[in-house]
């Protein structure tokens, strides 16, 4: 029998074989002998808008002594994220964005105009955070900028002047920004054309949406020798028609979609609490966070229409959790808490990137700091690493491996009207040589057994790390900041290519097969 005839043979064995019922071992496949794409190092890209305490507080400090930083930027918060790796952040906005105008951020702080955020809590912006501070930030932490444009409020002209500013090495506008401080210019390699053009971008139709994407990417031009990728603004969760509308008229300008999907149990708007739920809740989160799943296979459908080269890519560059906000917190300002059902959610999410990496390179979690679904919470001069902070830790071997194909036959777990895998997975091997297998149990009462066929993984000493706690509400404050950490995970063992592990209850663990 020949290779295809035992892939045939062995793809008709794993469907005819039952799901096995809970308690019963998931069974996992992992091909190692294959190479599927790149599990891309943007996919951890971060958002930071000026929302609530995300710049303000959360990142900036200005000339605060109190709390150490360089150059106004906190040193506590830009070291955390330092040691996540973090590729690319998204900045100004997010709604904030549709509204920004980047002259007013530019120049003496003294002469900047304060402006009221209509957008979140209707405070005041000093516009203190601008360009030159922002880069400033991508330099400190080590990331690229993800630059989004204004075509809410603006014009073709401020955006190709602002894109000018940034990047030229010469010309009145580069000597300006050279008078603010700046002589070399920035490298911008990713340009949002707008956000959310069907909502608080301009509530727009596709058509008139995908017009305005043609004419606004026609005047963002890069220096010669070097390359902004022009990123579309694309649909809100299930509108798979603003994809065609987008993909039909403007691919040719464009160098991805974007989509935008929260999990928001209760629906919309959010009022749930980030600390205090049920089992059902739990449930109902998690369910709703596998809906990531069917929205990617089916605008990636879309996109494969019209682009099966697979040239432009899909940017999740917003999602995570949406909860109502911690008690006590400035209205508009989305300051929620993060336990371990949102590290559930971030591994789920990873996991199911990893299964559509040939067209997702880039996801952008909302927010870094303060906001939604933070890595980083603060007050003052204190700090706190959440749940989610420590999965992107953990997942950090994943960045530009390469994924290997993966099959999962799982139990379910099932809460009420909702049922979903127990078991999420994926597997890559890492830039260091090493697979790295990501497993997490999304059932917060039984452990999960799992059995896993490494074909083609020649090493033999495995180690890992789990991240998990007694209680499903557990979080970290700044009172106990390590709640919630990882700790070595010894419950996994190899023999014969066959790896055998336990997961506990409601857990996330990343094992290291060398």
């Amino acid at each position: 029998m020949g290779t295809a005839s035992l892939l045939i043979a062995a793809t008709a064995t794993a469907q005819t074989a039952p799901t096995p019922q809970p308690g019963e071992p998931a069974r996992i496949t992992i091909r190692g002998d294959q190479a599927g794409p790149t599990y891309d190092r943007r996919i951890f890209t971060q958002f930071a808008e000026h929302l609530g305490n995300g710049i303000y507080g959360g990142l900036w400090v200005g000339n605060d002594r109190r709390i150490p930083n360089t150059r106004g930027f906190r040193n506590d918060v830009v070291a955390a994220l330092k040691r996540l790796g973090v590729p690319v952040i998204r900045w100004p906005g997010g709604c904030f964005a549709d509204e920004y105008h980047w002259r007013e951020g530019i120049g003496p702080k003294a002469k900047r105009p304060v402006k009221i955020n209509t957008n979140w809590g209707g405070v005041t912006e000093d516009n203190a955070v601008g360009t030159h501070e922002f880069m400033d930030l991508t330099e400190q932490v080590g990331a690229e900028a993800y630059i989004s444009g204004n075509v809410g409020n603006g014009s073709a002209r401020e955006m190709a002047e602002w894109v000018e500013y940034m990047t030229q090495r010469a010309g009145t506008l580069a000597d300006e920004r050279a008078r603010n401080g700046r002589k070399e210019p920035w490298k911008v390699p990713y340009f949002g054309i707008g956000n959310e053009l069907w909502g608080c971008g301009g509530n727009m139709r596709p058509e008139y949406g995908a017009d305005e994407t043609k004419r606004f990417a026609t005047f963002i031009k890069s220096p010669e020798g070097s390359r902004v990728l022009k990123i579309a603004s694309g649909a809100n969760s299930d509108d798979y028609n603003w994809t065609e509308v987008m993909m039909r008229e403007a691919m040719r300008h464009i160098d991805a979609v974007s989509l935008h999907y929260y999990t928001v149990p209760g629906g919309w708007a959010p009022k749930a609490s980030p600390t205090q739920f049920t089992e059902s809740e739990w449930a109902e989160t998690l369910g709703l966070t596998w809906k990531m799943e069917e929205l990617i296979a089916k605008h990636s459908a879309i996109m494969d229409k019209y682009d099966p080269q697979k040239r432009v890519w899909l940017a999740v560059d917003e999602w995570g959790t949406w909860y109502g906000q911690d008690p006590g917190t400035t209205p508009g300002f989305l300051r929620q808490q993060n336990t371990l059902r949102d590290a559930l959610v971030a591994a789920i999410n990873l996991n199911i990137f990893a299964k559509h990496a040939d067209r997702v390179k880039m996801t952008a979690i909302a927010q870094m700091v303060n906001v939604l679904q933070a890595m980083i919470l603060t007050d003052g001069p204190k700090m706190v690493l959440t749940p989610t902070y420590h999965v992107f830790e953990m997942y950090k071997p994943f960045m530009d491996g390469t994924v290997l194909p993966i099959t999962i036959d799982s139990p379910y777990y099932s809460r009420d009207k909702w049922a979903i895998p127990a078991v999420s997975a994926s597997a890559v091997r890492g830039k260091d040589g090493a697979v790295h297998i990501a497993l997490s149990n999304a059932d917060p009462n039984r452990p999960a057994p799992i059995n896993v066929a490494l074909t083609g993984v020649a090493g033999t000493t495995i180690t890992g790390r789990v991240l998990t706690a007694p209680t499903m509400t557990a979080h970290n404050n700044f009172d106990n900041p390590n709640a919630v950490v990882p700790a070595t995970f010894t419950g996994a063992q190899i023999a014969n290519g066959t790896l055998s592990v336990t997961l506990p209850a409601k857990s996330v663990v990343m094992l290291d097969v060398k």
